[in-house]
């Protein structure tokens, strides 16, 4: 019954056309003036709101973690320890840097890895997101140390490796003399 009484109530833009038409209201020159109100109708309600939705909602942030990869090269003499000291201040330099250049980044991830006469081990990652690095910008505190680095890098070996030496350069031989 609900529908019926809504169905009889509805009424379309024709049928008011002819009910004007009925009684001699009709008038086309006001028809145009109606659709020219709707239009501003429309127009001054859906604008404002736009507007409202494009200001008032918070904008779509696209972070993102930044990760890269750092080898250092093992100095002559060098112990483990002023090593690892060398990977902690490359990865902090890293974080920082990569967080300085993009404010979209969230997080760093930096693995630091060591070479020793063609052995190559990382030794360890630097994984902070930018709250915790802005707290506390140092790499100890954030950083996972890999703990077989220091045996697959050779540094435990007894024997010290030196480098493989070059072949030297065969003899050019020598020009064959006239016997004229």
């Amino acid at each position: 019954m609900k529908n019926s009484i809504h169905k009889s109530l509805s009424i379309n833009t024709l049928q008011v056309e002819n009910i004007l038409k009925l009684f001699n209201l009709y008038d086309p020159r006001l028809e145009a003036k109606i659709r020219i109100v709707k239009a501003i109708l429309m127009l001054g309600i859906a604008v404002p709101v736009w507007v409202a939705t494009e200001v008032g909602a918070p904008q779509l942030v696209r972070a993102y973690t930044a990760t890269g990869d750092i080898v250092i090269d093992r100095l002559s003499e060098e112990t483990y320890q002023n090593m690892l000291t060398r990977a902690e201040v490359a990865a902090r330099a890293a974080a920082q840097r990569t967080f300085d250049q993009d404010i979209l980044i969230t997080e760093v991830s930096v693995i630091v890895s060591g070479q020793n006469y063609g052995a190559i081990a990382p030794i360890l990652e630097l994984r902070v997101s930018r709250q915790q690095w802005r707290n506390r910008p140092d790499p100890k505190v954030w950083a996972k140390y890999f703990k077989t680095a220091r045996s697959l890098l050779q540094f435990d070996s007894s024997v010290t490796q030196q480098p493989v030496p070059q072949p030297e350069p065969a003899p050019t031989p020598a020009s064959p003399r006239n016997p004229n």
